[in-house]
């Protein structure tokens, strides 16, 4: 398909770091902001991105990201999601921190604490927290894949189930507006599977541009988990879920 030149750099910025926004837009390319938008509702038209508040994503259905890229989008929200996850865990738990930018975000803000057994198939975070020696790190045998360090597979599901933990945090690559949790690798899920039943207190963190997208496989379902710590909530249906379910709601960056 023939893009316009400023169309075709738009779609490649967004393949690169996983969304745009529209200032970011207007300044690059000396444009206005209407123009802008226009720009991008042609293009979700066309399906070549996904319309978000403020910008556009780069879109996913079957096949996720680069992780890099995964890793630029909502930087800052991700942070903040982490320190606050890090201030629900105390010194001296156990806990399972699975695969994705956000979960380490949380492994991040947990380089303060003492004391804390991590038990993990996030190579990522297996490397960061090995070096604190009041950390005890343990990490699962499996299938290591190459794109994000993540350990998958049958072994590391037998390897989870050995444990039972205070906490559990997890990710989602999406969140359907119905509480689907949802990701890409079916590998992955059962591992998430397995940390979600063999922890006491499960604590999901997403950023809101998860409930722009989509997933094939099924992870599970919101009412699963304890805590949901996200920036912003701006689906009614979730806050609903929420609710009903008893799953504690901790916004960020609320509106």
């Amino acid at each position: 398909m023939y893009l316009p030149p400023r169309h075709a750099e738009i779609v490649q910025m967004a393949k690169d770091a996983g969304r745009v926004l529209v200032d970011d837009l207007a300044t690059h390319f000396g444009v206005t902001p209407q123009t802008i938008r226009k720009d991008l509702n042609d293009l979700c038209d066309q399906r070549m991105l996904t319309r978000i508040h403020g910008g556009a994503l780069f879109p996913s259905g079957i096949e996720n990201m680069e992780y890099e890229a995964r890793r630029k989008i909502a930087a800052d929200e991700k942070q903040a999601i982490g320190r606050a996850a890090a201030r629900l865990i105390p010194d001296n738990a156990s806990l399972f921190v699975n695969i994705g930018t956000t979960t380490e975000a949380v492994s991040d803000a947990l380089l303060d604490h003492d004391g804390l057994m991590v038990i993990t198939n996030n190579i990522n975070v297996a490397n960061k927290m090995r070096i604190f020696p009041s950390f005890e790190v343990v990490i699962a045998g499996g299938v290591v894949r190459g794109s994000d360090g993540g350990i998958v597979g049958e072994a590391a599901v037998d390897f989870i189930r050995q444990f039972k933990v205070d906490y559990a945090v997890i990710g989602a690559s999406a969140i359907d507006h119905d509480g689907a949790l949802l990701d890409f690798d079916f590998r992955e899920v059962k591992v998430a599977q397995a940390i979600i039943a063999n922890a006491r207190h499960v604590i999901l963190v997403a950023d809101s541009t998860k409930f722009e997208r989509t997933a094939p496989v099924r992870i599970g379902h919101l009412s699963q988990v304890d805590t949901f710590i996200t920036d912003i909530c701006n689906v009614a249906a979730v806050r609903t879920i929420c609710g009903t379910s008893e799953v504690q709601l901790i916004e960020t960056s609320p509106a």
